[in-house]
C-alpha cells in the first residue's frame, strides 16, 4: 500500500483522510485531537459546500448549520453603508464541522496524538507522501521550504466567540470604524457569532482572552449599541483571542514527496471568510487527484489547480483587511461606500 502521512488533524487533514481511497496507508498526526475548546463559526461558500458534497457530508453540514441572509456593511455607529444579499452561504460551527469530518474518516486511518516539532530526513514520516496540513506555523513548510517561508505576523488581534443569545434583529453585519472591525452574524441553534479585529500589542503567542476582551471593550466603547451589547455578554472562557498571522507567497505548494494544504499553504487574514473553505477545497482536490493519478502527476495537477487561485485570495484578503481596518483614510472610505450604495 502507498503510504500517506498527514501532519495536522484539522479541517484540511481530516477532509483529505476522508477523501482518500482505501488503497492508501494513511496516518494522521494531530497535536490536539478532538473539537476546539472555544466555539467559533465558519462560513461555507458554495465551493466548500461542493467539496463537502464530494465527501458525502453536505447533508449533515446543512442540518447543523444556518443560512446567511442580509449582511449589512455598517459604519461604527451602526448606519448601514451597503446591504448586499448573501446567497448560498452556510454558517457552521467549527466544532460541528470537525465532528462531521472526524466521523467521515475511515477506521483504517491511523491516528497519532502528539505535536510534531521536526521532520527527520529519514524515517516513517518521510517514507511516502508527506502532507503538511499543520496550519500557518507549519513545521512541514519550515522544513522543506526554508526560513523564508516562516509565518508573518500582522499588527492585528482577532477575537471570536459564540453567544447563546439569539442574533440581534436588524443589527447583523460588519461594523467598520477607524482601525477597527466588528462582526455580528447568526450561528446555528439560534445563537450569535461575533468577531472583532484591531491593532494590538498583545501576544504574539498565548494571548490572554480576558485582557483581549478588556481591550476590545475599550476600543468599541463608542460604537453602536449592538456591538457594546455583544461585548457585555462575551466571557473570556468563551472567547478565542489570537494575533493574526499569514503565510508568505510560496510559488509552489509541492516539493518532491511533500505537499501543503490549508493554512500551511496559504494562511490568510480572515477578512474574506475563505480560509476554512479553501482548506476543504485543497483537501478534496488533492484526494481526488491522488485517487485517480500517479503521485507525480497528481501533485503537479494539484499545484496547477490550487496554488495561483489561493495565493490571489490571500492577497485579496490582505487588501480587504487594509480597507476594513483603515485609520487615516477611514472618512474617505466611508464616504465612497455611501456614494456606491446610492
Amino acid at each position: 500500500m502507498e503510504a500517506i502521512t498527514i501532519i495536522g488533524g484539522g479541517i484540511a487533514g481530516l477532509a483529505l483522510a476522508a477523501g482518500l481511497d482505501p488503497r492508501f496507508d494513511v496516518t494522521i498526526h494531530e497535536q490536539r485531537p478532538g473539537v476546539p475548546a472555544v466555539e467559533t463559526s465558519l462560513a461555507m461558500w458554495p465551493e466548500a459546500q461542493a467539496a463537502l458534497a464530494v465527501l458525502g457530508v453536505l447533508p449533515q453540514i446543512r442540518e447543523a448549520g444556518t443560512t446567511f441572509g442580509g449582511m449589512a456593511l455598517r459604519d461604527a455607529a451602526g448606519t448601514a453603508l451597503v446591504a448586499p444579499e448573501v446567497r448560498g452561504v452556510l454558517g457552521v460551527s467549527r466544532a460541528g464541522l470537525i465532528r462531521i469530518l472526524e466521523a467521515a474518516v475511515p477506521a483504517s486511518v491511523r491516528r497519532v496524538e502528539g505535536r510534531v516539532d521536526e521532520i527527520p530526513a529519514t524515517g516513517p514520516l518521510t517514507s511516502g507522501l508527506l502532507v503538511g496540513a499543520d496550519g500557518v506555523h507549519s513545521v512541514v513548510r519550515r522544513t522543506f521550504w526554508g526560513a523564508r517561508s516562516q509565518a508573518r505576523l500582522t499588527p492585528y488581534l482577532a477575537l471570536r466567540g459564540v453567544l447563546t443569545v439569539p442574533a440581534y434583529a436588524d443589527t447583523g453585519g460588519e461594523y467598520w470604524g477607524r482601525g477597527q472591525l466588528f462582526g455580528i452574524t447568526p450561528a446555528s441553534g439560534g445563537r450569535t457569532y461575533w468577531y472583532a479585529s484591531f491593532r494590538s500589542n498583545l501576544g504574539p503567542e498565548g494571548v490572554d482572552a480576558a485582557e483581549a476582551l478588556q481591550q476590545a471593550k475599550a476600543r468599541f466603547g463608542g460604537s453602536a449599541p449592538a456591538v457594546r451589547a455583544v461585548l457585555e455578554h462575551a466571557k473570556p472562557d468563551a472567547t478565542l483571542a489570537q494575533r493574526i498571522w499569514t503565510t508568505p507567497n510560496l510559488g509552489s505548494f509541492v516539493r518532491p514527496g511533500v505537499v501543503l494544504a490549508g493554512d500551511a499553504a496559504h494562511g490568510m487574514t480572515p477578512n474574506l471568510g475563505r480560509g476554512a473553505c479553501e482548506a476543504l477545497v485543497d483537501a478534496v482536490t488533492l484526494a481526488e487527484l491522488l485517487n485517480a493519478h500517479q503521485l507525480e502527476d497528481a501533485l503537479k495537477a494539484y499545484n496547477r489547480q490550487r496554488a495561483l487561485k489561493t495565493q490571489l485570495l490571500r492577497l485579496a484578503s490582505s487588501a480587504m483587511a487594509g480597507i476594513a481596518l483603515a485609520e487615516r483614510s477611514q472618512p474617505l472610505r466611508d464616504g465612497l461606500l455611501r456614494l456606491a450604495s446610492r
